[in-house]
């Protein structure tokens, strides 16, 4: 039993069928000294774990099943190399971890499903977006969200610069000079011709960082493309590019002389527009297909479609939650005590859903079709 950091949502453990299921959630800090306590806090949330335990399952096995939870607390490079948040879930003796670009609550839930409400909220592409720094050496791929952005762990058959892209074909060996900094003008020496050179590599390079962006992130997540170039970088790699997730405005500068905190609030002031699009189109569905009477704000009505599999989208009110389940084989709404960890009814049709193929979107309070918490589009 050991745990594995994973970044695809839904992961394969939600197929899990036997229980206990625990969910843990916490916000965590990427510089010191915040980022001090979030290993303490970490192990109070542990002691909670096997006090849920010891409460709910008494039969169980439980020494076996904190292994993992008491591993990662005495994990110290696994501390040093936090983000805003952390969302661990454990079943069937498997742990995964998410690293979070978001903040969530702390909580503990154990139970027999998977509360996944804070991860649809971090995962879902309605605020997410894709950055690409690019300038003519190399380039990097991005993706965030409206709380911050982290660097793509590219695929190791990826090259990210100029030199292994082009191998044998790349031209700088025949100029004599030198190249600037990262991002910089170059310094040319010799004819004319020698620099049209480096203008084919450089359009080159640019075709396959477009290729490989696209086929490889932009189509599978069809999430938005902000280009953080050098104006004429701008230039060449638009006049180049097939990518339709790249939006027309981007950020014309040099990608590595920015902060990550100015990066990101210039980041969701391009992609903010593109969220209100999105969301926009979202509520409209729901209000075009209630008209027809293929939609619905009413939990009860919600809860029993999604256990007939007809729920195409729903949209959950963000930080609401409906204490109680709902009965995976009637639909039936079964109340319940406050508390996540007693049931929430909104995560119960969060998590039927997504097991149906279907789509699911976290929406603030302010951006909701309606005040139950919950509107759903059927598929018939």
């Amino acid at each position: 039993m050991m745990y594995r950091i994973v970044n695809d949502f839904p992961n394969e453990l939600f197929k899990a069928t036997e229980g206990p299921f625990i969910s843990l959630y916490q916000p965590t800090h990427r510089h010191s000294p915040e980022k001090n306590q979030d290993v303490i806090r970490f192990k109070n949330l542990v002691k909670e774990v096997e006090r849920l335990l010891e409460l709910k399952y008494p039969k169980k096995e439980i020494s076996t099943i904190m292994e993992d939870f008491i591993r990662l607390s005495e994990d110290k490079q696994f501390w040093i190399n936090t983000y805003d948040g952390l969302g661990i879930l454990h079943a069937e003796g498997q742990t995964i971890i998410y690293k979070l670009s978001r903040p969530v609550k702390e909580l503990v839930v154990v139970g027999d499903n998977f509360y996944i409400k804070p991860l649809i909220r971090n995962f879902q592409s309605a605020d997410r977006y894709h950055v690409l720094g690019l300038n003519r050496h190399g380039f990097t791929l991005f993706e965030g969200n409206r709380y911050g952005f982290d660097e793509v762990d590219l695929d190791e058959d990826i090259p990210n610069n100029i030199r292994d892209v082009l191998g044998d074909e790349f031209t700088s060996s025949y100029i004599t000079g030198r190249y600037g900094a990262a991002g910089g003008p170059a310094v040319f020496h010799g004819s004319g011709s020698r620099k049209d050179e480096i203008e084919k590599d450089t359009e080159k390079f640019f075709r396959f960082v477009d290729r490989v962006v696209l086929e490889n992130y932009s189509k599978p997540t069809q999430l938005p493309l902000v280009l953080v170039a050098l104006p004429e970088y701008h230039t060449l790699f638009r006049k180049i590019s097939h990518n339709p997730y790249l939006l027309e405005e981007g950020v014309k500068t040099n990608y590595d002389i920015l902060t990550v905190d100015k990066l990101k609030d210039t980041f969701w002031e391009v992609i903010e527009p593109s969220y209100l699009r999105k969301t926009e189109a979202l509520i409209q569905k729901f209000e075009t297909s209630r008209s027809q009477h293929l939609g619905s704000d009413d939990i009860a009505q919600i809860a029993r479609a999604c256990v007939e599999n007809r729920i195409d989208t729903v949209l959950l009110e963000a930080d609401r939650l409906i204490p109680g389940r709902v009965n995976r084989e009637t639909g039936q709404l079964e109340e319940g005590e406050s508390g996540a960890e007693y049931g929430d009814i909104l995560n119960d049709i969060a998590e039927i859903v997504i097991s149906n193929g279907g789509n699911v979107v976290i929406l603030p309070k302010d951006r909701m079709p309606s005040t139950t918490g919950a509107a759903a589009s059927y598929r018939f």
